[in-house]
């Protein structure tokens, strides 16, 4: 499972060096059904207008299109970057199955870091959760991002 896992993260990463390029925050998604690739997504929220466009939501969208169906209780959704609430409500209507991680999220984070959404008992779908897969690896794209980010600031 883990090496099952690792291709997939790095199939993630790939879309958030992508967002990245675009001056998004580098985060990326991708939903696997039966070891497919069925739904792909980047950060998009500044080029669409979009606060929801959360690369999770996107590929949840594209898996959702593909299907013909919003519902995919036998799918793992992997992304970059733990999830945030918004984006755990789309995986718990969604029903994913299983939601693998890159790197906590210590300000938005509900996997565990700011909260933990899913343990809530209260709620209808539970998914399982992994985190901490290539957490190294996303964590520093991200800080590299943030880091030009702020350099650029300074230099302007």
């Amino acid at each position: 499972m883990k090496e099952r896992d690792e291709f997939f993260m790095r199939e993630a990463l790939s879309l958030a060096r992508e967002a990245g390029s675009f001056d998004e925050v580098p985060v990326g998604a991708v939903v696997v059904l039966n070891d497919e690739i069925i739904g792909r997504g980047c950060n998009q929220p500044i080029f669409r207008n979009d606060p929801t466009a959360h690369a999770e939501v996107m590929a949840l969208r594209d898996a959702g299109q593909r299907l013909g169906n919003y519902r995919m209780p036998s799918a793992t959704l992997y992304v970059t970057l733990e999830p945030c609430v918004m984006c755990s409500g789309a995986i718990f209507h969604g029903r994913i199955a299983r939601v693998v991680y890159g790197a906590r999220d210590p300000k938005t984070g509900v996997a565990g870091s700011v909260f933990d959404l899913y343990a809530e008992t209260r709620l209808n779908h539970h998914a399982q959760i992994e985190g901490g897969v290539l957490a190294e690896e996303c964590g520093q794209l991200l800080s590299s991002f943030f880091a030009a980010r702020r350099q650029r600031t300074l230099l302007a």
